[in-house]
């Protein structure tokens, strides 16, 4: 009897997302049962944990073959070497080798959401990581509150949602304050890719290694000022730093509950939230719409960005190990299985096919809301920068824009010169970021910090 292939798989232990490591040991309990000799192996291990284990197991020369990484930490990831310093991590479509096939699962790369497949197509290695878990931000409305305040369509803009922010305040009894949102990296991103601009450069680091941070673009200004002037007219509530304010509550959180207490008419979030936020509106008794992020009207609309998961495959691997690994992979894209992560999960449905399987059972038709994800991430151009930036110490990066932003909203700080420190400081933890990992500093070659958020 042939020697059994054992494939580890180490994901991302979510408090927020629980359910993606069950499913994931039920998808390799089928896989054993279809494909006799072949055993996946699933840990969870904590999310803020999880780089550092994998490059320390990599050092060790035990890597797992399969593993989740956030998508700021797709730089990361591609700078992890194996004990020998090649690259720890293989390109999933060069692996596939154009089979149509990979041990009977069938291959469909093709058939994924267009901005999914091109965030993780790096340089010419084609589809380098499988994205099972995909998402956006959008713009959720309590309509309720704006038909009692004469807003009848939901804004597409900026200066649109200007205008309805203050017809909400214009209410005797309405909510304190017109539209949330948390202080968070993600929302710059978004921001700066509708404008069409990068967050660095060269090409948001999509055409050689990103060399320099762009924090205080015209693209991060107009956004920074715009916000500064909401929150100054009361429009805006700031719910602080992800580490501000009730601890008992992340950011994120605090601005679900503000809208869903209905002290403000809308809130910017992530699309996992859509079945939540349509909830919290039956629950509190007002109806709630999902809308795309509202844009810069001032400069032609770019597209969006998309966060979430992705799985990469480890270098390396003897050939039945690849393709059972390969093989494993493929199974997230069966039409079934993405439109069933789709529903449990909220992420988007990540193929084309695993759509249609929904829209023929209607599951559109009673869920609306969850189509806006999938139409905002189509409209996108597919430049440079709506493919999202690569970047080394994303998070590091991140945390100075928010720390920018904090200042200017609750000290007054004048964006220009706020963010002309924050790109100053940026840059310094890019340029020892890119030293470390190109062997031009003291030590092991490759990322020394590995933050994820």
């Amino acid at each position: 009897m042939p020697d059994q292939v054992v494939i580890e798989v180490w994901l991302n232990d979510y408090p927020v997302v629980p359910l993606f490591i069950g499913e994931t040991r039920k998808l390799a309990e089928e896989f054993g049962r279809t494909h006799p000799g072949v055993r996946v192996e699933v840990r969870g291990i904590d999310h803020l944990r999880l780089p550092e284990e994998v490059a320390r197991a990599a050092r060790e020369g035990r890597p797992p073959a399969i593993v989740q990484n956030f998508y700021t930490s797709t730089q990361l990831a591609s700078d992890l070497l194996a004990a020998d310093g090649s690259p720890l991590f293989a390109s999933v479509e060069k692996a596939i080798a154009g089979r149509d096939k990979i041990l009977g699962v069938p291959v469909r790369l093709d058939d994924l959401v267009t901005a999914a497949r091109d965030y993780y197509t790096l340089d010419d290695d084609g589809l380098f990581a499988l994205p099972p878990l995909t998402s956006t931000t959008l713009l959720y409305a309590n309509t309720t509150v704006l038909a009692a305040a004469g807003v009848h369509t939901l804004p597409r803009t900026w200066e649109e949602l200007t205008v309805a922010c203050e017809a909400v305040a214009r209410l005797d009894d309405g909510p304190s304050h017109g539209v949330t949102w948390p202080n968070h990296g993600w929302l710059f991103q978004q921001a700066v890719a509708q404008q069409g601009a990068p967050l660095a450069s060269p090409a948001n680091g999509r055409d050689g290694r990103a060399r320099t941070a762009e924090l205080d673009s015209p693209a991060v200004l107009r956004f920074a000022r715009w916000w500064q002037r909401l929150h100054a007219d009361g429009h805006y509530l700031y719910s602080g730093l992800r580490s501000a304010g009730d601890d008992t509550y992340p950011a994120w959180e605090r601005n679900y509950r503000a809208f869903a207490e209905q002290r403000t008419a809308f809130v910017l979030s992530t699309s996992v939230e859509a079945d939540r936020m349509v909830q919290a509106g039956r629950d509190g008794g007002f109806a709630v719409e999902a809308s795309p992020m509202p844009y810069c009207g001032e400069v032609p609309y770019a597209g969006n960005v998309i966060g979430g998961d992705s799985l990469w495959l480890a270098a390396g691997l003897e050939p039945a190990a690849r393709d059972a690994a390969l093989a494993f992979l493929l199974t997230f894209l069966t039409p079934q299985n993405a439109a069933d992560r789709h529903k449990t999960s909220g992420f988007i449905p990540v193929t084309a096919s695993a759509r249609e399987l929904l829209d023929e059972e209607g599951w559109f038709d009673a869920n609306p809301h969850h189509l806006v994800a999938l139409d905002q991430l189509a409209a996108g151009d597919r430049s440079t920068t709506t493919r999202g930036a690569l970047v080394g110490d994303f998070v590091g990066i991140q945390d100075e824009m928010t720390a920018a932003m904090h200042d200017v909203l609750t000290v007054g700080a004048e964006p220009a010169e706020r963010f002309a420190r924050a790109a100053a400081e940026a840059q310094r933890l890019l340029d020892d970021y890119n030293a470390h990992c190109l062997g031009q500093m003291p030590g092991p070659r490759g990322p020394h910090r590995f933050r994820v958020g």
